[in-house]
C-alpha cells in the first residue's frame, strides 16, 4: 500500500523499532503489565493491562518523540524542534529535547489544561499558547518552523516516532507472550501503527484492534475510501484520540497490518475510565481507557488471553470530575431530578426524608423560590443523587412520585 506522501517516506519495519529500543534504554521505562479480574471475568479470558499511563510524562509519547528528536543531524539539532499539541506530545517533546539538550518550541491552545502547560514548561520547553483549537496551533507552529528553520515534530506522521511507538508491542510480547489480541486506542494512528510493526512480524498470529471514539472516528471511512479522509468536527471528550484526519504513513500500515478498527461511544469512555479508577486504582485520560471501553461494549467479541493499552493518564482533574460523574450516569449510579414541593417550613426536611428512606446518598440541591414559572407557594428543587444501579433509580423516582412530588425531569 502507499504512504500517500508526496515524497514517500519509508515504511517502518521490525528493525527500525528494535533499533528504537535500544535508542531508549535508559530513557523510557518498560512499564507495567497489571491483570484485571474483573475484565477477565467479563471476557471469559485473561485481560492486561499495558499500562502506559505510567510512562516518564504520563503517555506513551515520549518514545517517538525521542526517536525522533536523537535521529536529527547535528545542524538540524542546532536549530532547535517545535510541536503543537494540547498535552501528551507537548511533554514528550519537551522531556526528550532536555535529555538530548536540543531546544523545544511547544505551541499550545490557549485553553490547555494548566496542569498540561506547566509540566511542559517543567520539563523545559518555550511554550507558546495559540489560538483556540489543535488545528490553529498546528498551523502556527508549522509557520514558526518555516520561520525559524526548527525542525517541525509531528505527533505521529513520520517513521521514526512510529519506531518509537513500536516499542510497545515489542514489550507487550515480552511480558504476555501468550497474547492472542492486542486492543489499543487510535487517533492520528502512530501509536497502533507501530505496535503493529514489531507484533505482526514477530506473532502474525495475534489479533490487533484498533479503537476510535464515535465522534472522532477517521479511520473507517478513511479505510473504506483507501485514503486519509478528514473529518469536519471530530468531537470526543478523548481529546488524546480527537484527531481529524489519518496520519499518511500510519494510515498505510493500519490498513495493512490492524485487523479491525472499532469505535466506542461517550457513554463507554465514562464508563471505562471509572472502572480504571475503581477496580484497578489506575488514573487514566478518556482516550487511554479507550480498549476498556472497547472490552466493556463487547466483552464476547475478543479472544483471550488480551492486552488493553492504557496509552495516557494526564488527565485535567475539572475534567476528570465531569468524566467520572457521566461514568456513574451511564452506569445508573447518579441520578438528577427536578421536582416542585411547597414552600412552607419542613419542606424540604421530608423530601429528604424520603430519600433517606429509599437510601438515595444526596449530593447536592438547588433550591428556587422565586421563578416566573413557580406559583404563589410554590418552589423548586434540583437534587443530584448517587444511587446503586438503574433498577434504584427506578425505585427512588417511583418513591417520589408515591410522596406526591411531580418529577421535571
Amino acid at each position: 500500500m502507499s504512504y500517500g506522501t508526496a515524497d514517500p517516506l519509508p515504511p517502518v519495519t521490525l528493525d527500525d523499532v528494535r533499533g528504537a529500543q535500544k535508542m531508549l534504554s535508559g530513557v523510557a521505562r518498560m512499564t507495567a503489565m497489571e491483570g484485571s479480574r474483573h475484565l477477565s471475568q467479563l471476557v471469559g479470558a485473561p485481560v492486561h493491562f499495558k499500562c502506559e499511563n505510567l510512562q516518564r510524562t504520563g503517555s506513551f509519547k515520549l518514545r517517538g518523540a525521542y526517536v525522533r528528536i536523537a535521529g536529527l543531524l547535528p545542524e538540524e539539532r542546532a536549530a532547535g524542534v517545535v510541536a503543537a499539541s494540547a498535552g501528551n506530545h507537548a511533554q514528550g517533546v519537551a522531556l526528550a529535547s532536555s535529555l538530548l539538550g536540543v531546544g523545544s518550541t511547544v505551541f499550545m491552545p490557549k485553553g490547555a489544561p494548566l496542569p498540561k502547560i506547566s509540566a511542559t514548561r517543567e520539563y523545559g520547553a518555550e511554550v507558546r499558547l495559540h489560538g483556540q483549537v489543535v488545528d490553529e496551533t498546528l498551523a502556527a507552529a508549522q509557520e514558526y518552523a518555516a520561520g525559524t528553520g526548527a525542525v517541525f515534530i509531528h505527533p505521529f506522521d513520520h517513521p521514526d516516532v512510529i519506531a518509537g511507538q513500536g516499542t510497545v508491542g515489542l514489550e507487550i510480547l515480552e511480558q504476555c507472550p501468550e497474547v492472542r489480541t492486542i486492543v489499543v486506542g487510535i487517533g492520528g494512528g502512530g501509536l497502533a501503527a507501530g505496535i503493529a510493526v514489531a507484533v505482526k512480524a514477530l506473532r502474525p498470529d495475534v489479533r490487533i484492534v484498533g479503537v476510535q471514539a464515535a465522534g472522532a472516528a477517521a479511520y473507517p471511512p478513511s479505510l473504506a475510501a483507501g485514503r486519509p479522509v478528514a473529518l469536519e468536527n471530530p468531537a470526543t471528550m478523548a481529546d488524546g484520540i480527537r484527531v481529524g484526519r489519518p496520519g499518511d504513513v500510519p494510515f498505510g500500515i493500519i490498513g495493512d497490518l490492524v485487523d479491525e478498527v472499532r469505535t466506542v461511544t461517550e457513554d463507554e469512555l465514562s464508563a471505562a475510565l471509572l472502572l480504571c479508577l475503581e477496580r484497578a486504582k489506575l488514573v487514566v485520560e478518556p482516550a487511554g481507557a479507550s480498549p476498556v471501553a472497547a472490552l466493556l461494549s463487547e466483552p464476547g467479541g475478543f479472544e483471550g488471553p488480551v492486552v488493553a493499552v492504557l496509552s495516557g493518564g494526564n488527565v485535567d482533574p475539572v475534567l476528570m470530575q465531569r468524566v467520572l460523574r457521566h461514568g456513574m450516569a451511564a452506569q445508573g449510579r447518579y441520578l438528577a431530578v427536578r421536582l416542585r414541593l411547597t414552600d412552607r417550613p419542613g419542606a424540604l426536611a421530608t423530601l429528604l426524608g424520603v430519600l433517606s428512606a429509599v437510601d438515595a446518598n444526596v449530593l447536592d440541591v438547588s433550591h428556587v423560590r422565586t421563578d416566573p414559572r413557580l406559583g404563589l407557594t410554590e418552589a423548586e428543587v434540583e437534587l443530584h443523587l448517587e444511587t446503586k444501579g438503574p433498577a434504584h433509580c427506578a425505585e427512588v423516582e417511583q418513591s417520589l412520585r408515591e410522596a406526591g412530588y411531580p418529577v421535571i425531569g
